[in-house]
């Protein structure tokens, strides 16, 4: 009998000491400031902005020269009754952002462009939005249908060097992701 009541006091032991955190205390790394779709010069453009507050433990892995690598992504949809909506158009901006022991200095790259900053801070706001961003030509859109766009932006674990990948998954410190779904404004 004696035992029959330890057991429940066992299990949430762990709880009271701070152990077995539940998934809704952990804050959202990632806020959307902005994100608006527009039609201009002939094509349909994206804007958006974002504020990223990294954990501990990406900044001490950052800290330690290992690169990031966040994406921003837009997909263009047009919607369809009778199957799967139809993709029209997939447009992805890859940034990476890297701690320079030598110099103490922060790299943020796009493609083949690279700026160098003094603090981890400056360095986040150069890959923290995008504006004019292209999806498409307006040409492409069937003015007749409906479409929106699905946006997501994220760290890019998957480029992480393979052992540090080990784990990764059901670690909340290394989730850095948002989703929003917009509609093409009409014409």
């Amino acid at each position: 009998m004696r035992r029959r009541h330890l057991l429940p006091g066992l299990l949430l032991a762990p709880w009271w000491l701070g152990g077995l955190v539940p998934r809704a205390a952990h804050a959202q790394t990632v806020e959307l400031s902005t994100l608006k779709l527009q039609r201009d010069e002939g094509a349909l453009m994206l804007e958006f902005a974002v504020r990223i507050a990294l954990s501990r433990s990406v900044e001490d892995a950052l800290q330690r020269g290992v690169p990031m690598y966040f994406m921003a992504e837009a997909e263009l949809f047009s919607r369809r009754w009778y199957w799967r909506d139809e993709r029209v158009a997939r447009v992805r901006r890859s940034w990476r952002l890297a701690f320079q022991p030598l110099t103490a200095t922060w790299r943020v790259s796009l493609g083949a462009l690279t700026q160098t900053y003094a603090t981890l801070p400056e360095a986040m706001s150069a890959l923290s939005g995008a504006g004019r961003w292209k999806i498409t030509d307006l040409s492409e859109l069937d003015p007749e249908t409906r479409h929106y766009v699905e946006f997501s932006y994220r760290l890019d674990t998957t480029q992480l060097p393979s052992p540090m990948q080990i784990g990764l998954g059901g670690q909340p410190d290394w989730v850095i992701r948002i989703d929003r779904e917009l509609n093409v404004p009409p014409p």
